[in-house]
């Protein structure tokens, strides 16, 4: 089970991977690609080329859990993103990429405080 609190770190990889690659291969690129240990609890997501695959890389406190998503008839909304090796999400855009919207255009409204009430 991902466990998600506001200290873990959401990461994407601008650059495509080899679907074929498991824990191990993926554990590899993340110090460079992200410039962050794998252990670190944070997760890092990776796409294939054709972006209808996404692996979620996570270490759990005691081993490497790997989420793995395909979609049959759809591909992500996943950005270019040119010069990033990559980029950081929120929980919220998570939970839109994984269920085919597209994160980018996702983000929290600005909170509003009054300080008079009519």
């Amino acid at each position: 089970m991902i466990k998600l609190n506001g200290e873990i770190k959401i990461y994407v990889s601008a650059e495509a991977i080899d679907a074929r690659k498991s824990i191990d291969g993926l554990a590899c690129l993340i110090p460079d690609r992200f410039n962050d240990n794998p252990q670190s609890g944070n997760l890092f997501l990776f796409f294939n080329k054709v972006k209808d695959k996404v692996k979620i890389l996570y270490w759990d406190d005691i081993g490497f859990a790997l989420y793995y998503k395909r979609l049959e008839k759809h591909r992500f909304a996943v950005p270019r993103l040119a010069g990033q090796s990559h980029i950081e999400i929120s929980e919220i855009q998570l939970k839109g990429l994984l269920s085919g919207l597209d994160f980018m255009l996702m983000r929290k409204f600005t909170e509003t405080n009054y300080s008079k009430f009519i």
